[in-house]
């Protein structure tokens, strides 16, 4: 793996993104179905108490010359809802390392390819209901130069990514599934427009 990138300008401070130790038991007094629910906790639609927990992760668009076209990587993976997705690669902010590291960190676990981040680029935030928890969750993007390696999903240590692609930046809004990173897509070629082939 490449050396630890130097820290980014803008790279936002956050604490690690995964959520450790037990999950809270709700309290015995936590009302019925129709009451609001308790501080730390969601009341789903079926009257059940979820914890909240909040998750931070980092990822971005890894560019490179590829062909004479200027390409980011980006994988497909099955989304929750079954549905195959073509997304930019992002995972969770381990303990000790920067959002920025995290990010090409996890664009080398989810596509085999080596980067270096350039510029942050956007935060997203959206919440989403697993069995066990109400998540709200924190996604860093990032610009990242690539600097080697081979695409490859071999790496990726959920096994969520099922195949890695380069795909010219011009075809970046008909491939990626959600509007929210074709905008943060659109924002990188407004940033690299000029610069590159």
């Amino acid at each position: 793996m490449s050396a630890t990138p130097p820290p980014v300008s803008g790279d936002p401070a956050l604490p690690p993104g995964r959520v450790s130790g037990p999950l809270p038991i709700p309290p015995a007094d936590a009302g019925s179905p129709g009451d609001p629910a308790p501080e730390g906790f969601y009341r789903s639609r079926s009257g059940r108490l979820l914890p909240i927990v909040h998750e931070v992760s980092a990822g971005g668009l890894a560019v490179d010359l590829v062909g004479g076209q200027i390409c980011a990587v980006i994988i497909l993976r099955q989304g929750r809802s079954g549905r195959l997705e073509w997304l930019l690669p992002k995972g969770h902010v381990e303990a000790g390392e920067t959002v920025a590291q995290a990010a090409a960190r996890e664009v080398h676990e989810e596509t085999g390819i080596e980067c270096r981040p350039v510029r942050f680029l956007s935060s997203m935030d959206y919440w989403f209901s697993g069995t066990d928890r109400r998540v709200h969750k924190v996604v860093h993007h990032f610009l990242l130069e690539a600097t080697g390696g081979e695409l490859s999903v071999e790496g990726d240590p959920d096994h969520e990514a099922r195949t890695a692609q380069w795909v010219g930046l011009g075809q970046l809004q008909q491939r990626l599934a959600f509007p929210a990173e074709r905008r943060i897509a659109q924002l990188a070629m407004r940033l690299l427009k000029g610069r590159v082939p």
